[in-house]
């Protein structure tokens, strides 16, 4: 594409916030950011501050910020950055105002229409290109331009490299992979497995135990991504290996969190909820997608005694030793 490009994003939050404020001080062309949140929207033109979700930090006078989904016109790509949960409806719901040619970067990291990843749920419902941009970020960093790797999950060179530009001389590094639907999995698996790890941390200070469990929670969620069709060398990408230890390790982590309220037995489903957690709604897609094709309990054991504990009444001082006592397949 020649000239001054426009991008979008659809979502003011923390990650949206964060990659227009990158994007903006690396870009000649025009940024802006797409919200339903007036207040946000007031507050980042007026003030140049997100006060909402970075109220201490000054954003790039040239991150631009609205309402308007009309304003989504010329954009030739757009970056969604909005909940798995409500990304498909909200979606439907300004289809008009979607440039047919814009290529659509899914951020979010969940299931969509029912069992199916976003960017299955995007190609089915429209014709334009579409790619998934995942890998060990925490919004915090990114704004404050700690160097941030991405796996760019792509359909094809000419659509990576209308990305990868984007980010060129940024604090964003990227790897590539054609193989989309194992950098959507694992984007949902590292938040399984990291509620498993804070399980264990909340009930044992040990390293040896911990790499341990880490180990074989590796292992296990790569057989799982290799079980639906990914392939073996995206694990070793950031969306894979970066992205869960990531997640698993560092206390910033929501599922993580779970896992440590669980461990320390103060799990409720009033936290769940308040939590939004994707890692337990996404333990429950996949232990009963498995469970209906073959034995899932002796080939993903980890993901076998999780469910169990967000569906019956179960003891967790057992989890740990019951794991170790499953044989792996």
């Amino acid at each position: 594409m020649k000239g001054k490009k426009k991008i979008s994003i659809i979502g003011a939050g923390t990650i949206g916030t964060a990659l227009g404020n990158i994007l903006s001080e690396n870009s000649s062309g025009e940024i802006l950011l797409v919200s339903v949140e007036e207040k946000v929207v007031n507050s980042i033109n007026e003030q140049h501050i997100n006060a909402k979700y970075f109220p201490g930090h000054h954003l790039h006078a040239d991150l631009k910020a609205t309402t308007d989904v009309r304003l989504l016109a010329g954009s030739s790509v757009i970056f969604l950055a909005i909940p798995s949960v409500a990304m498909l409806d909200y979606l439907k719901s300004i289809r008009a105002n979607i440039p047919p040619d814009s290529i659509l970067v899914n951020l979010a990291k969940g299931f969509g229409c029912g069992e199916n990843t976003i960017v299955d749920c995007l190609k089915k419902g429209f014709s334009n290109p579409v790619c998934t941009l995942k890998g060990p970020s925490f919004a915090k960093e990114i704004i404050n331009r700690i160097p941030t790797g991405f796996t760019l999950g792509h359909p094809g060179a000419v659509t990576a490299d209308e990305v990868s530009v984007l980010f060129k001389g940024s604090t964003i590094y990227l790897d590539f992979s054609d193989d989309i639907q194992g950098v959507e999995l694992l984007s949902i698996l590292k938040n399984i497995y990291a509620i498993v790890l804070g399980i264990v941390d909340a009930q044992f200070n040990s390293p040896n135990l911990r790499f341990l469990i880490l180990t074989r929670a590796f292992r296990e969620m790569m057989n799982i991504m290799l079980y639906f069709g990914g392939r073996e060398e995206t694990i070793y990408k950031y969306c894979g290996y970066g992205d869960f230890t990531l997640t698993a390790l560092n206390d910033l982590s929501r599922n993580r969190t779970l896992g440590l309220l669980i461990g320390k037995g103060f799990f409720t489903e009033h936290v769940s909820h308040e939590l939004v957690l994707e890692g337990k709604t996404a333990a429950s897609i996949f232990y009963e997608k498995i469970a209906r094709e073959t034995g899932v309990e002796q080939r993903f054991p980890i993901m076998s005694e999780l469910y169990k504990i967000f569906t019956r009444k179960y003891d967790i001082s057992s989890f740990v030793s019951t794991v170790l006592e499953m044989e792996e397949p």
